[in-house]
């Protein structure tokens, strides 16, 4: 593994405690391949790491943008922190060089990759909020997530599948499409996720993906072949 001091040094944090940011960056495949890694695998870190960052980019955002509606910080929202951006932005500062993966996954450019790497991001916020605090863990996702604002407003990139059928659904019936997981099946390291998408309690559609997100996307896409 490259010297940690090296990530601390792009990412712009000294961790007090560094087996936190080796936590945050252990994927569940590296422990098959070395049981008697003293850490375990960093999907945890990556739970709280979520929250921490959806707090972060919503506050930005409410700050920023006050005559937009609900909907449409929701949808903004959304584009700074999906898998393809935070995977984006994990290549972006070299958080692939750091990941611990088994050779399989590492290997692996598929979609389930990506999903690993912005994972891995939420892992090492998650990592940042619990040594250093929510002010640090701010100016991090600030100065690597946040900056992206401008670029999506531009390219209009937040037009995704699930921003296209929140916006159709809540002007035609009022409602804001949600999603539940109808089923999890395959082993840990490479879950598939079958997603349901619901317009109030009446089921639409499913998609299917490596991550709960992907599943989404993939629901929201075949919702919309039924309404646009």
């Amino acid at each position: 593994m490259t010297e940690l001091n090296t990530l601390e040094q792009k990412i712009g944090v000294k961790f007090k405690d560094s087996n936190l940011l080796k936590e945050s960056l252990t994927h569940r495949s590296y422990l098959n391949e070395h049981p008697n890694w003293p850490l375990p695998h960093n999907e945890r870190l990556e739970y709280l790491g979520d929250a921490v960052l959806e707090l972060a980019v919503s506050e930005t955002l409410f700050s920023k943008f006050p005559n937009y509606p609900e909907g449409q910080l929701t949808v903004l929202r959304a584009a700074l922190v999906n898998y393809q951006m935070l995977s984006k932005i994990a290549t972006e500062i070299d958080l692939d060089k750091f990941v611990l993966m088994s050779r399989g996954e590492r290997a692996d450019t598929s979609k389930a990759r990506e999903v690993i790497l912005a994972n891995a991001i939420e892992a090492v916020i998650g990592a940042i909020y619990l040594d250093r605090g929510f002010g640090i863990t701010e100016k991090f996702i600030q100065k690597f997530i946040l900056v992206h604002i401008d670029e999506i407003l531009r390219t209009k990139s937040y037009k995704d599948a699930k921003s296209e059928l929140q916006e159709i659904i809540q002007e035609k019936l009022r409602v804001t499409p949600t999603y539940r997981v109808l089923e999890e099946s395959g082993p840990a390291h490479q879950r598939i996720f079958r997603i349901g998408v619901y317009f109030g309690d009446k089921f639409i559609a499913e998609g299917t993906g490596s991550s709960k997100q992907e599943g989404e996307i993939e629901a929201a896409k075949n919702a919309l072949k039924k309404y646009k």
